[in-house]
């Protein structure tokens, strides 16, 4: 058992040292809901903050009066409030909770305090560009709640501001939750909250994929726009650990979704994984306008060079994007190379380039790298050859890569 053991430890080493080498040094990452963290960000996620617990309370324990069910955290409790004023100061909020272990966790942690039961929310469902957690059998069925479509249109996933607003005073929902997958464009928000707000309804802001260009300033403001809840995870555009964060500027929504974390929707919330989110944050304060300005730059960019390679993208009209995202035209390319997204994919990925297998790019993670915007004709010119042109391209591939070793915008 014991030489077993070994045999076995030893390959996990390989494992993770192959994917570390592979991932951070020799591939080229364009997957839209992944970025790069810091070697501070990495650091703190192994801090010994990874194996303690802290607690805080407002009860009274044993007849004494206590703010946390544990000792010796103080030091962790600090680097919590650390965080969770970084997030309200990033999202122009008054109250902010990093606790959540994910976006979809957070996406509970606001709709399950806030919507009464059987309550019914809009939201955009998959089929058009919604994130499949606020599609029917997901999380309404979990939390008891009904889900209405956000109808989005067209490949830009555009709102109509009439039809939905028609939909709001003809259903009166108990919230409307704006965020998708398929991001290019930001929302007529104010229009919607507007509406919205008329007839007694919450406006939810799911920024999970541009969390980064929100906090940064150059999507759009979510609560400054009228959203009363913005929520999502920390690891796209935002270049944190994995995980959830919310902000509002109510104190009334903040205390219901506050009072129902403890023991409820969270336990341990991983205080090593806030303390590197509390440095990405702090990171995001300094360099946050220049690094999502590049990022949307990045993304036009490429979105332009793709088209002028002639691998189908959506949007040309429209200037192609105003996010991280670039969105390939699927039937398009069946048609034309008779490769669908998961099969361009996976020839991709054989030659060391990597995006996903539903046809959106990203360029959150090559910004952080230090590419810009004359690096994408590059870029879209190695997949063309590595995915269209069936061509073997990984020295190439190898050699951009290698240009770009160090990390933009800490």
């Amino acid at each position: 058992m014991t030489g077993s053991s070994r045999k076995e430890e030893r390959r996990l080493k390989e494992l993770l040292q192959a994917h570390e080498r592979w991932r951070t040094r020799e591939c080229l990452n364009l997957l839209a809901s992944e970025n790069l963290a810091s070697p501070t960000v990495q650091k703190y996620l192994s801090s010994d903050l990874s194996r303690r617990y802290t607690l805080p309370l407002d009860q009274t324990l044993h007849g004494e009066k206590v703010d946390n069910g544990y000792a010796g955290t103080r030091f962790a409790d600090q680097v919590e409030a650390l965080a969770a004023a970084s997030t309200a100061r990033l999202l122009h909020g008054r109250f902010a909770s990093v606790r959540p272990l994910s976006g979809h966790v957070a996406a509970m942690c606001v709709l399950a305090p806030l919507l009464p039961p059987k309550a019914r929310y809009m939201a955009v469902q998959p089929e058009d560009g919604g994130y499949d957690g606020y599609a029917p059998g997901y999380l309404p069925s979990v939390l008891g709640h009904s889900v209405l479509p956000l109808p989005l249109h067209g490949p830009l996933h555009q709102l109509d501001v009439e039809e939905v607003a028609q939909l709001i005073h003809r259903d009166r929902p108990d919230a409307v939750v704006l965020g998708q997958s398929f991001v290019l464009f930001p929302y007529p928000l104010k229009e919607v909250a507007k509406v919205a707000h008329e007839v007694g309804t919450l406006v939810l802001y799911d920024a999970s994929h541009v969390m980064g260009l929100v906090m940064g300033g150059e999507f759009q403001d979510p609560l400054g726009d009228g959203a009363d809840v913005v929520f999502g995870s920390t690891h796209k555009t935002l270049f944190g650990p994995q995980g959830g964060l919310l902000a509002t500027a109510r104190e009334d929504l903040f205390r219901q979704i506050d009072n129902a974390l403890t023991w409820r929707l969270i336990d341990n919330a991983h205080w090593n994984r806030i303390a590197g989110l509390a440095q990405a944050l702090l990171e995001m304060e300094r360099v946050g306008a220049p690094y999502a300005r590049r990022v949307v730059e990045n993304s036009q960019a490429l979105g332009k060079a793709l088209d002028e390679e002639e691998v189908p993208v959506v949007g040309k009209e429209a200037g192609f994007t105003a996010s991280h995202q670039v969105h390939l035209d699927g039937a398009e390319l069946k048609r034309r190379y008779g490769v669908a997204p998961p099969g361009l994919a996976r020839r991709l990925e054989s030659q060391d380039m990597i995006i996903d297998l539903v046809g959106r790019l990203g360029t959150a993670e090559a910004t952080r790298l230090g590419l810009r915007p004359k690096d994408m004709p590059r870029v879209a010119r190695l997949l063309k050859q590595a995915g269209l042109d069936r061509k073997d391209v990984r020295k190439e591939i190898s050699a951009f890569r290698h240009k770009f070793r160090g990390m933009a915008f800490t």
